[in-house]
């Protein structure tokens, strides 16, 4: 659990990151994306592994846990991702 939420807090700040500059329009912002994008793959294969390797209470409990944020995460990546599109 502890390795998701570091990989959680890496995927958000990516992602924090990519939206500021995707935002400003900066040279470095499609770099930004990718990263984020990278970051969130990251989070979900090790997201699955848990769920799927662990004993399935703590799996249930992984998904509640973490599932929620990951989709939502998962969203402001899209959504940054059409916003830079959109320009």
């Amino acid at each position: 659990m502890e390795n998701l939420n570091d990989l959680y807090a890496t995927a958000k700040d990516e992602f924090e990151i990519a939206a500021e500059e995707t935002e400003k329009k900066t040279v470095y912002a499609a770099e930004d994306r990718e990263a984020a994008q990278e970051a969130l793959k990251t989070l979900k294969e090790a997201f699955e592994k848990a769920v799927k390797e662990s004993h399935p209470e703590v799996g249930k409990e992984v998904q509640s846990r973490v599932g929620q944020r990951i989709r939502e995460l998962e969203n402001a990546v899209k959504a940054v991702e059409e916003m830079a599109l959109q320009d």
